[in-house]
């Protein structure tokens, strides 16, 4: 049976090329980040240790800060010692900044080289320690640009100048409108760095748009990926070409005779023998089968049927007679093993590249996900830390336990309403009770589904925050707080004991993250209504103070909730009449969690904190939605009990 050694080489090159112009598609696919107005540098540079005393910080924009823009500097305290704002004068970046913008459909690069500061006074620095910068302006397209940096200060103490007084002032109304108009796709950074880009040289500004920065672009792990797949391609090239050279007898590397050959029998083609590419008698030629010589890769089939000898020198292009009658040489099956690509070897080989192409293609979208030092653009509003841990700046709980401060985004449509749990229904899902109504005092199982869109019960859940599901139950008076972990049965529901002390109404929110049919998980908050049959009389709130009493501790909180502006809150637990710090333990992978509530709709938002103690203090990030009255719960565990922290938030 004649062999076909050229099959499996073409196979290969056709797939080669496949599979390089998939690479390229799916790379080109991520689009680049069009973030306008970036925050490019700053003084003190985010995460810089200053040792003197400073009375102001620059942060420099690709453009001029909007002229309501607004800007706070918090102490460790969680006091705001920021002094009003002005412009500076323009100066070069230490690193040029490449924007995008969508022009007819493309997105056209913009480099940046020049810095537009804005100045924001510091009254004092009141304490050594981690300081807070946050900033919310709005872009001359429209989109929003805010986020928060922070810098360590290690200098000597000042003091307040005379008469002055913290400031407790809120976003212009107007700016707030505007950023919550393009809120969806607006920029907002994560805490606590801005994103200076890498430079770029002229010769890359017409390359395709995956830039060398931390924006949700690829980024530089999408130039990983890149390679990955170039290496991938070259590799098998490579392979390809040695087996090619093989069964052509050329030499493969230092003038060696390829190993196809060496195993031949005598010094020439023999006559009476059969030639590779030739059939029958006479002089026909590989040329005159193939109808004219078509050129395959550079050379005529002609050409890769010439002939090599046993020293490795070509044979003419015209093949002496065969013999119709003479059995086909036993020495050119076993000359060229190497030559030809069994089915399994193909299989094998295409299958590892196959493989080498998806793992760098998945590099590549990995860094839209989750990836440190991240995202001044298109980030959520209270969106994650950007500097340690990596973590997602999507929805809800898409983190490992511990994995850095973030805010949970809403679930409104443009994504600035931090707010969720407003809704029994969200994503395809909804929260189904079996059970709307329990006595007071009773205690009694609490049973309940999340079912899908095709009426069935989910059952796959992802582990978050060391549980894969939170249960957060509370009156509409806002009290009764209460943080359970149910179990789910095989079936899908859910089901944990309950006892509701007072007649009232209560909001439960389930909070999850669910695993979809394509691996990918859905963090959602849920919120349903449950009563307790009786004669209420609603509560009223105490009013906001700094401190609350939570079982032998004391619970200070310091910070100012501000508008649409990522703001430090700080909790420091003592012991009861005493200065003496709490030993706060892990307490769901982290010294604290934080669910805020608002007044009225019972809007939901669940914080969590920095991974480390900060001075001292567990540090959250949180972004209030509106302005209002909320009800913050600080829940903590010492000594394997946890407590809970209950606090008033006024904000105006």
């Amino acid at each position: 049976m004649r062999r076909h050694p050229q099959i499996a080489g073409r196979v290969v090159s056709g797939l080669l090329a496949f599979l390089l112009v998939s690479a390229v598609a799916l790379l080109a696919s991520a689009q680049p980040a069009a973030a306008h107005g970036t925050l490019a540098m700053s003084t003190p540079a985010a995460g810089a240790t200053v040792r003197e005393a400073l009375t102001s910080v620059r942060l420099f924009f690709t453009e001029k800060a909007a002229a309501n823009a607004f800007f706070t500097v918090t102490a460790p305290g969680g006091i705001r010692v920021d002094n009003g704002w002005s412009y500076g004068e323009p100066k070069p970046l230490d690193k040029p900044v490449r924007e995008y913008f969508l022009v007819n459909g493309q997105f056209e690069p913009r480099e940046y080289t020049t810095g537009f500061p804005a100045t924001v006074a510091v009254a004092h620095l009141p304490a050594k320690g981690e300081y807070s910068v946050s900033y919310l302006s709005v872009a001359s397209d429209g989109d929003p640009v805010r986020g928060t940096l922070t810098f360590r200060y290690n200098g000597p103490v000042t003091a307040a100048p005379k008469g002055w007084s913290p400031p407790s002032t809120q976003p212009d109304p107007a700016l707030l409108a505007a950023a919550e108009q393009h809120g969806s796709s607006g920029q907002a950074s994560a805490v606590p760095t801005v994103a200076a880009e890498t430079p770029i040289p002229p010769s890359a500004a017409a390359a395709a748009p995956i830039e060398s920065t931390d924006e949700n672009g690829p980024g530089a792990v999408a130039w990983v990926g890149l390679a990955v797949v170039a290496v991938a391609v070259a590799a098998a090239g490579s392979v390809v070409w040695r087996r090619r050279t093989a069964s052509t007898g050329r030499p493969a590397g230092r003038g060696r005779t390829a190993p196809a050959t060496s195993g031949r029998r005598g010094a020439g083609t023999r006559p009476g023998t059969r030639t590779p590419g030739t059939k029958g008698a006479g002089s026909r030629t590989a040329a005159a089968k193939t109808g004219g010589g078509r050129a395959v890769g550079g050379r005529t089939d002609a050409d890769r049927a010439a002939a090599t000898t046993g020293n490795g020198t070509q044979t003419s292009d015209t093949r002496p007679p065969a013999d119709p009658g003479a059995s086909p040489d036993p020495d050119l099956a076993s000359a060229t093993p190497r030559s030809r690509l069994s089915n399994t070897g193909l299989a094998l080989f295409v299958g590892a590249l196959v493989l080498a192409l998806l793992g760098g293609f998945g590099l590549a979208r990995i860094s839209g996900n989750e990836g440190p030092a991240a995202n001044t653009a298109r980030q959520p509003a209270g969106g994650p830390p950007a500097s340690g841990p990596a973590v997602s700046a999507t929805d809800g709980h898409q983190h490992p336990a511990g994995t850095g401060p973030h805010t949970h985004r809403g679930d409104s449509g443009t994504g600035e309403t931090l707010a969720t749990g407003t809704t029994v229904s969200a994503a395809g899902f909804t929260l189904q009770p079996l059970e709307r109504t329990q006595p007071a005092g009773v205690r009694a199982d609490y049973r309940f589904r999340i079912v899908g869109t095709d009426r069935q019960p989910a059952t796959r859940f992802a582990v978050v925050h060391d549980k894969p599901l939170h249960l957060i139950v509370v009156g509409r008076d806002l009290t009764g707080y209460q943080h359970l972990h149910p179990t789910m049965a095989p079936d899908g529901t859910w089901s944990v004991p309950l006892t509701l002390a007072r007649p009232g109404g209560y909001r439960v929110y389930a909070d999850f993250s669910v695993t979809t049919a394509n691996g990918s998980q859905q963090p959602l908050v849920l919120g349903v209504d449950h009563t307790v049959p009786g004669a209420h009389t609603p509560a009223a709130l105490p009013p906001p103070q700094a401190q609350a009493a939570a079982g032998p501790f004391t619970v200070s909180m310091t910070g100012t909730p501000t508008v649409g502006v990522t703001a430090p809150i700080h909790f420091q637990v003592t012991s009861a009449g005493t200065a003496t710090p709490a030993q706060l333990q892990r307490y769901l992978g982290a010294y604290g969690h934080l669910v805020v509530v608002r007044e009225g709709d019972l809007g939901y938002v669940h914080v969590h904190p920095e991974q480390e103690l900060v001075d001292g203090t567990v540090k959250f990030w949180l972004t209030v939605p509106s302005a209002g009255r909320y009800r913050a719960f600080f829940d903590f565990q010492v000594a394997g009990t946890v407590h809970t922290g209950e606090f008033t938030i006024d904000v105006p």
